[in-house]
């Protein structure tokens, strides 16, 4: 049975929008910087099938979740996993997946928390930590259990870059999209007023149009709010929004209707007076990497039974980052190497963290102010200090921790890997 995948018709556009985005100005410069034929970037960005390795390999380097942009995706999953196929998900576990760790007590304190009126929950973590998965089921619970409407917004992958550039038509395009997914008519025209501005009338189409046609309680969740950090401008009159329509809910009755969940991978260092801040109010969630204790249930899932001196061994290793030990786990599950051997060569070509290694040394090249910092970081056999944004930007790739005001490396395969390769490029 074949195992070709391809992009969905209306999905090319935004995948050309992230191409664009992240600097590529040809097919054969992008393909040059996977490592992967012209010919398999053309079908790809064409929307003809190609390998399902290829496919999911060029989701990653772009960072999309190929099941959101792939043709019929459960399909592929299916397809592999009955013909006893070596598949692993990366990015975002589907509902049923086995391989999701709740993260307990965490899941049952959102879940309580968006029962209340006018709620407002921040999910924060470094890239591939498990946010989305983990809003997934929130979502789900909010939207099967409790009967409420859902609206989930992303915005890495659904806004282009000269609508994040201007609040006008960012707060057009929120709305819009919040009325396309509760299936109401945008009716924009109605509501929008130049005069009063396009901050109060996006408050006035939420209070007298959304929240007046929905007789249950509104989730909006936000997930990879820190692109709009980028593009302080907007950041600095959207944010105070979402902490105005909080504090209404204080007050309205309207405004209770509506519960918000903002997702980000990293502290807001867009300036804000506390005062107007969505970022100190609200129930604040902090996802970590996994304990030995966790990483020996995910083992369990994938029917591994591992020594406590192996949990160990990966624990330090990849620092318990989720994603890495995930790629660790299911390599072990599909192979006769042992955890030894995995971890020996998993940074070599074939080795099974290349690809994740690869596309963080392809951002660093593309950021040198960046590139500077995480060389002295790596050398380094102490906590390091290091400018704000810097250390946030890192951190928001899952590269260091913080220790008080200074940072170190996350785990020991990042130090040796960027070590010997920042230096070598350097």
């Amino acid at each position: 049975m074949s195992r070709s995948i391809k992009i969905k018709q209306s999905s090319l556009d935004q995948v050309k929008t992230t191409l664009n985005r992240q600097g590529f100005l040809s097919q054969s410069a992008f393909a040059d910087a996977l490592g992967i034929s012209l010919s398999t970037v053309s079908k790809f960005l064409n929307g003809k099938t190609i390998d399902f390795t290829y496919f999911q390999e060029i989701c990653e380097y772009l960072g999309l979740n190929w099941q959101d942009i792939a043709s019929n995706p459960s399909e592929t999953v299916e397809r592999y996993l009955d013909n006893g196929q070596s598949f692993y998900c990366d990015g975002v576990l589907p509902l049923n997946s086995p391989y999701y760790l709740e993260r307990v007590p965490i899941e049952a304190q959102i879940k309580q928390k968006l029962q209340q009126p006018g709620a407002l929950v921040r999910i924060k973590g470094s890239k591939e930590m498990g946010k989305t998965s983990v809003l997934l089921r929130i979502l789900n619970y909010t939207q099967q259990e409790l009967g409420y409407h859902t609206v989930r917004l992303n915005l890495a992958q659904q806004v282009e870059a000269e609508v994040l550039g201007d609040i006008k038509l960012f707060l057009r395009w929120f709305c819009s999209n919040v009325a396309h997914q509760l299936k109401l008519k945008r009716a924009l025209q109605d509501y929008w007023d130049e005069e009063l501005g396009c901050k109060i009338s996006c408050s006035t189409y939420f209070q007298d149009y959304l929240l007046k046609e929905i007789n249950k309680p509104l989730v909006i969740a936000l997930d990879d709010l820190e692109y709009i950090f980028e593009y302080p401008q907007v950041a600095k009159d959207f944010l105070p929004l979402l902490r105005y329509w909080y504090e209404e809910a204080k007050t309205f009755p309207i405004w209770q209707k509506l519960r918000l969940v903002v997702v980000h991978s990293t502290e807001a260092y867009v300036p804000l007076d506390l005062n107007y801040s969505p970022f100190n109010v609200g129930l604040p969630i902090q996802l970590n990497n996994f304990s030995k204790e966790q990483i020996q249930q995910i083992a369990q899932s994938y029917s591994i039974n591992l020594a406590s001196s192996q949990v160990e061994q990966l624990e330090e290793f990849t620092g318990g980052h989720p994603a890495l030990v995930n790629m660790a786990l299911f390599r072990l599950s599909h192979s006769q190497e042992s955890l030894a051997e995995l971890l020996s060569s998993s940074c070599s070509p074939n080795g099974i963290y290349f690809n994740h290694l690869q596309r963080h040394l392809q951002i660093l090249r593309e950021k040198p102010e960046l590139f500077e910092v995480l060389k002295t970081i790596m050398a380094s056999t102490k906590p390091v200090q290091v400018e704000s944004l810097q250390g946030y930007k890192l951190n928001s790739m899952g590269l260091v921790n913080f220790q008080n005001n200074q940072v170190v490396p996350s785990c020991r395969i990042y130090q040796e890997f960027f070590l010997q390769n920042l230096v070598s490029l350097g």
